[in-house]
């Protein structure tokens, strides 16, 4: 959807979204990059030749909080290849930023629907494992947090195997599980500000091996919906597991206003995507986004305007 107001169209969405990507050809690696939307890079892994033997390297321990806000290393985020607020706008941040306004006019189309509440939840999935859905939910919500008048409330949705934050070099805390299981506990007290202005965590909790149930609970209904309803301008954004490894990615599918769906171009089959949308279809609205594209050299690209990788341009 290119506007605010909802279309009919004709066909399913796979069929809509194999007419506008051709993503046969793209799996097949034979199609030049044509793409109508918007899609997201991240780089290719190291190829060692042969196996060297190299010290483990020591992570470093997550940075204390200040005042009772979470400070984030910006140098961990580039290593992670994150965005950075306030660094030169690339590549990375314009596609960003395309994809983010695609989100919020589906908001808004969302609350003339379901109303406003709904239309404040987002989650991002994949079909499969390392596809760039943790990726692409938090370089989301940096770059939501940058816009005037606008909240962002990052979530831990994957409570199998937690990794947002310790991407963000945050250290684990209470979350969305303990307050289900926890009555008598105040899940906006979860909540984590950060440094990143407008930007707050909120951790996925203690595991537990009735995460689909609790989630599934008209208490967790509840809670999520007082996460949107405690901040008229907080967007929610869930970082779910991959809806063909775990179950809890449809019961959240089913309580969002918007799936975006993290696609990778060198990865995802088809039949995956599929049926992985068919998994989340208790949500009616679904974009695609498509990941791990490659680019043809010397083919101009999002961030060129500004510069290579966001430098300044000589006058």
């Amino acid at each position: 959807m290119n506007d605010a107001t909802p279309r009919r169209l004709r066909g399913s969405l796979i069929e809509r979204a194999d007419a506008a990507y051709d993503f046969q050809a793209l799996l097949r690696g034979t199609a030049p990059r044509v793409v109508e939307r918007v899609t997201v890079t991240t780089p290719e892994p190291v190829v060692v030749a042969a196996p060297v033997a190299v010290a483990e390297p020591v992570q470093p321990a997550p940075r204390p909080l200040q005042s009772g806000i979470a400070l984030i290393d910006r140098d961990r985020l580039v290593s992670k290849h994150l965005l950075v607020p306030g660094a030169p706008v690339g590549a990375l941040a314009e596609e960003f930023r395309q994809i983010k306004r695609q989100v919020l006019l589906t908001a808004r189309a969302v609350r003339g629907e379901a109303g406003d509440v709904k239309s404040r939840m987002v989650l991002v999935c994949s079909a499969n494992p390392d596809e760039g859905k943790t990726f692409s939910a938090i370089n989301l919500a940096i770059s939501i947090a940058a816009e005037k008048n606008v909240e962002v409330l990052l979530v831990e949705g994957d409570c199998a195997k937690p990794d947002l934050l310790h991407r963000l070099g945050i250290a684990e805390a209470p979350g969305l599980l303990d307050a289900i299981a926890d009555d008598a506990l105040d899940i906006e007290a979860c909540v984590i500000r950060t440094d990143i202005p407008q930007l707050s965590v909120l951790a996925a909790g203690t595991r537990s091996h009735d995460d689909t149930e609790l989630l599934s609970s008209d208490r967790a209904g509840a809670l999520l919906d007082a996460l949107v309803a405690a901040d008229p301008r907080r967007i929610v954004i869930f970082d779910s597991p991959p809806a063909l490894a775990a179950s809890p990615a449809a019961v959240f599918a089913s309580r969002v206003g918007q799936v975006m769906m993290v696609v990778r171009a060198d990865r995802t089959a088809e039949s995956e995507l599929r049926e992985a949308i068919q998994i989340l279809d208790g949500c009616e609205h679904v974009n695609l986004v498509l990941n791990a594209v490659s680019f043809t050299a010397g083919r101009p690209r999002f961030g060129s305007y500004y510069g290579l990788y966001g430098e300044e341009i000589p006058k």
